[in-house]
């Protein structure tokens, strides 16, 4: 996956070195940072981050180890602390760009532009016949929203690396994004024949099948991506959104669909996406009263998101409070202008007797 594997590791080592209060060998060193890989690569990215910390600071402070402590913080979430060790990374080694595919997919994800472009234009002046730099600019143009520019350079990046997964599940990606659903799901499907552990791909097939409808499909890929990420808050919530949608389709109350993203929030009680959800289903279960107080303490984590707002105008209208349901729809009104006319026929409807179910997504 992406953040790849150990060569090229310049640690400096000697015969012997420091670590952990005793002398140890170079052997023993890099029995360490190969159990570190091995804990990331199978997601126990808290324990890795635990012995990384012990290493000494001479071999701590080398782009390789701080590359996997970024991938490990990514994994879990900690998008400051990660950026913080890519950046110390990119410091310490210049010229070493294999890793900072994913320090481009997190700056991606904090939608940081400049701060993008510079990685680009760096990755490029360092080694334009490097897949990493290439991947790099593709996340760039992809945070642009120019994807068929992302995916001619996600190509190159396959072009000079066929074996790096990564570029294949972000084409993927921006396949997805230009709605072209079967060349998604080849690229995703080829991600991973080069890495089967690669969970990224696995979620990718999962969310085209979710966008299709086939909910049973989604539910499988995306189980199969737990399976090897299980520790993974949005995995969580991706799963719980399909176990929604399916029930709803059968008729069924999703009480499974609760119970994961129940667990989403146990991972991570700041994911304000797993809240949301939650308030989706808890209203589904005609659970208004939980599914309001949820809401209430989503829109203090998220008071700018307008789907946040027309929810509540709904719960409020199912509780007969039609002057607090005018109040949020309103605020949705403000902050979403794009879905005017969604939210002015919630508006209209609030006398009615019916209660529509207005498809509202974060």
């Amino acid at each position: 996956g992406a953040g790849g594997g150990a060569p090229g590791l310049a640690l400096g080592l000697g015969s012997q070195v420091h670590a952990g209060g005793r002398d140890c060998s170079a052997a023993q060193l890099l029995h360490v940072l190969a159990k570190c890989l091995h804990l990331v690569c199978v997601f126990k990215c808290s324990e890795a981050l635990e012995l990384l910390a012990d290493l000494p600071a001479a071999h701590y402070r080398t782009g390789w180890v701080l590359c996997l402590v970024g991938r490990a913080h990514f994994e879990l979430v900690n998008y400051s602390e990660a950026e913080r060790a890519f950046g110390a990374a990119l410091a310490a080694e210049p010229h070493r760009l294999a890793g900072h595919e994913l320090h481009s997919t997190l700056l991606w994800h904090v939608r940081a532009e400049s701060r993008l472009c510079a990685l680009a234009q760096h990755a490029l002046a360092v080694d334009r016949r490097s897949a990493h730099a290439w991947a790099i600019l593709g996340n760039c143009f992809s945070l642009q929203k120019e994807h068929s520019t992302a995916l001619k350079f996600l190509k190159r990046a396959i072009q000079l690396a066929p074996e790096l997964a990564y570029a294949h599940t972000l084409c993927g990606h921006e396949f997805a994004a230009n709605e072209d659903f079967d060349k998604a799901l080849a690229a995703y499907r080829q991600a991973i024949l080069i890495d089967e552990r690669h969970y990224n791909a696995w979620y990718g097939l999962g969310s085209i099948y979710f966008r299709q409808e086939q909910y049973d499909l989604s539910e499988a890929h995306l189980s199969r991506a737990l399976q090897l990420n299980p520790r993974s808050s949005p995995l969580q919530c991706y799963l719980g959104m399909a176990l929604h949608e399916k029930a709803l389709a059968e008729g069924e109350p999703p009480h499974r669909a609760l119970e994961v993203l129940n667990r989403a929030i146990e991972l991570d009680a700041n994911n304000p996406l797993a809240r949301f959800q939650r308030a989706r289903v808890l209203l589904s279960l005609n659970e208004q009263s939980v599914a309001l107080e949820e809401l209430l303490a989503l829109r203090e984590l998220a008071p700018k998101e307008g789907a946040v707002h027309l929810m509540l105008g709904r719960v409020y209208k199912r509780m007969n409070d039609p002057q607090k349901a005018l109040v949020s729809l309103s605020t949705a009104l403000d902050l979403n202008p794009k879905d005017a006319q969604v939210i002015k026929s919630a508006i209209h409807k609030l006398d009615a007797a019916d209660d529509d179910d207005v498809e509202d997504e974060m």
